[in-house]
């Protein structure tokens, strides 16, 4: 005892303390291993079920199991096996159930008796054997489901972060910056609209699969780019939702192997992912393109992004560096390989950028990509022949609260000795802008021209 009366402590770890680590450590191991295989198990419970969202219940019920099981047990050789088993059982347990409310439907029970025939215990290691090669395939499906075109784009992006990316609901909405109630929400309202939309559980036959890939592209794309470039906040990137569309690109392109865009999109990601070490200083704060330190772009992601792009134009029937027939994830992946190639920003090859964007613009005409071009055009063929293109621009109502429509023309007005007017413009920007970190660096503009 101390001489105030508390009890001392040895600072040995007592058989409680060390029971309570254990079964924390085991935890951390099911988050992990949950993180990695939930979208199998998702994906199988929902070819079975034909629903996705009795698929993620009979996950989850997988998952408590888990919780249950494993911290007495131990985690199993094969984990994904394993959540896989018990995610069927709980499905089969829910068609039980349908068909006990249901019992004067007598296809139901005959449908039933064959299902359980098929899962009887002899036969369930041989099926599981013979379903091995079917998971890509329910993935592929699943990713297809999640980003269906009859969801709202908010509902595609938070249902495929929850099924694909194994992201909690609290984890959206901090990434989004949204109430976790909200997306709850979204979420809920998804998957009601799969039921009574009767989606189903199918990769699209070829004449349906290309306006569907383009809804699944746009997902993967959307939730890179708000990892990449935050649309508001006090942080100028989030790479955690960087880091899980690139994941979900890749497995695309692993499912999708001789679709072209799948690969090109992969491109796209890995090369603008390269960067993100670079796009802040060691204080946090923003760093542009032209400023940053090209020696911490990630070589690895910049080797993996050319031979994606190179694999992209293979599918497309094209040589190695040829831009015609791409699609355009693939000529945006062209794009950034321009810059990935290029040792500074002067020694880029704006040319070749400039006619990508031209190219780009006959098959994906936007004003955003013309705003794109112009900056290429400013580093072609000066300031003021890109000045004329954004002075067009400024006319267009959709960019009316785009804040980097004011903020290249501010560039450009400062290029051109006009630093009164290019004040005017990032002070504009700036108060267009909902992120702070992009804020904070407009304001600096404005403040360095006079």
């Amino acid at each position: 005892m101390h001489e105030d009366g508390r009890a001392g402590h040895s600072g040995q770890e007592g058989p409680a303390d060390s029971d309570e680590a254990g079964r924390a450590a085991t935890h951390r191991a099911i988050a992990a291993v949950w993180r990695i295989e939930s979208a199998k198990v998702i994906a199988h419970a929902a070819r079975l079920l034909g629903d996705v969202g009795l698929a993620e219940d009979a996950a989850q019920d997988a998952l408590v199991a888990a919780l249950e099981s494993w911290p007495a047990s131990g985690i199993p050789a094969n984990p994904g096996a394993w959540l896989m088993t018990a995610a069927k059982h709980r499905a089969l347990d829910r068609m039980r159930r349908a068909a006990s409310h249901a019992r004067a439907h007598e296809a139901l029970g005959a449908d039933l008796e064959a299902l359980e025939a098929h899962f009887a215990p002899d036969f369930v290691e041989a099926l599981d054997a013979a379903r091995e090669d079917d998971i890509g395939d329910d993935l592929l499906r699943l990713l297809f489901v999640a980003s269906h075109p009859v969801l709202p784009r908010e509902g595609r992006v938070a249902l495929t972060l929850r099924l694909l990316g194994g992201l909690t609901t609290a984890e959206i909405a901090r990434a989004f910056l949204v109430a976790e109630a909200t997306v709850a929400q979204r979420i809920v309202r998804a998957k009601r609209t799969l039921a009574e939309a009767k989606v189903p559980f199918e990769v699209p036959d070829k004449a349906a699969r290309a306006a569907r890939l383009a809804s699944v592209f746009e997902v993967i794309y959307l939730i890179f780019n708000e990892g990449y470039a935050a649309t508001a906040g006090a942080d100028w990137m989030r790479p955690a939702l960087c880091e899980e569309a690139l994941r979900l690109a890749r497995m695309l392109a692993e499912l999708a192997p001789e679709e072209s865009e799948a690969h090109g999109l992969a491109a796209l990601l890995e090369l603008q992912a390269s960067r993100l070490p670079a796009r802040v200083d060691r204080q946090g704060r923003a760093v542009l393109l032209a400023d940053q330190d090209r020696a911490r772009w990630d070589a690895l992601l910049i080797r993996r992004g050319l031979a994606a792009l190179a694999r992209a134009e293979q599918c497309a029937g094209l040589a190695v560096g040829e831009s015609a027939a791409l699609g355009s994830y693939a000529l945006q992946a062209a794009l950034a390989a321009c810059h990935a190639r290029a040792p500074s920003t002067q020694e880029t090859d704006w040319a070749r950028i400039v006619a990508l964007y031209d190219a780009l613009l006959r098959i994906a005409p936007s004003p955003v990509v013309q705003l794109n071009r112009a900056v290429a055009v400013s580093m072609a063929d000066g300031p003021q022949a890109a000045l004329a293109i954004v002075d067009v621009l400024c006319e267009e109502p959709s960019l009316r609260h785009y804040p980097w429509l004011p903020a290249t023309r501010g560039d450009l007005l400062e290029k051109l000795g006009r630093a009164n007017e290019a004040r005017v413009e990032f002070e504009r920007a700036a108060a267009l802008t909902q992120n702070a970190r992009d804020r904070e660096v407009l304001l600096e503009r404005a403040a360095a021209s006079h």
